[in-house]
């Protein structure tokens, strides 16, 4: 599990564009807060923390609002539209004692012997998997050692190995990820031959026998 991030919160009374680009270049990015029926909070959080948070695959952060501590998930965030920089976040209040579901990356261990000397090329169709567990057991990745793998042979959901009290959600039979045969080129197709210049021979021989006739 990722260490557990503290974002201190400010209260955010201005909205719209303008509002918002100030924030960020004051470093700080805007927020809101809700869930377990209580009032929806805007606010906003430090950049930097924010992007630590993100970058190390935390799910779980501690918000601090004017002394007071509450633990929330981090639900939703949304990038620029060169998906570089964090224009929002949607952070969702938990408790210790409640299961939720998030989204964790997968990471490849080992080499596939299937690779390199057995031919075949890694495919990954899968690249996160959808969890449930307890809030404050959010693994940070689910990793999958790949190190027996042969060339057609694959891993699925259900041979995962996941710490205890993680669930996998999902079709237990797709694959995270197999060996396959590399695509062969189609070689390319012969040029067509020539055209005969035959006929222009034809014609040109007619024209001499017609000017004999004469």
């Amino acid at each position: 599990m990722a260490e557990t991030v503290v974002l201190a919160t400010q209260p955010r009374t201005e909205y719209g564009t303008r509002a918002a680009r100030r924030l960020r270049r004051d470093n700080r990015v805007p927020a809101v807060i809700y869930g377990h029926k209580q009032d929806t909070l805007s606010v906003s959080v430090p950049l930097e923390d924010l992007e630590r948070a993100v970058r190390t695959g935390a799910h779980v952060v501690d918000l601090r609002t004017d002394g007071a501590a509450e633990t929330a998930l981090i639900q939703e965030v949304q990038w620029d539209f060169l998906g570089k920089d964090i224009v929002h976040v949607d952070f969702l209040r938990v408790s210790a004692d409640e299961r939720v579901t998030v989204h964790v990356k997968i990471e490849l261990r080992g080499i596939a012997p299937g690779v390199g000397g057995g031919g075949g090329v890694i495919d990954q169709p899968l690249h996160k998997i959808r969890v449930e567990c307890p809030v404050l057991a959010v693994p940070e990745s689910v990793r999958v050692n790949i190190s027996e793998l042969q060339l057609g042979a694959a891993i699925h959901i259900k041979d995962l190995k996941l710490p205890e009290g993680v669930k996998a959600l999902g079709d237990p039979d797709a694959i995270v990820v197999h060996v396959t045969q590399p695509d062969v080129e189609p070689e390319t197709a012969a040029a067509p031959a020539a055209t005969s210049a035959e006929p222009e021979v034809i014609t040109r021989k007619k024209a001499e026998e017609g000017e004999e006739e004469k």
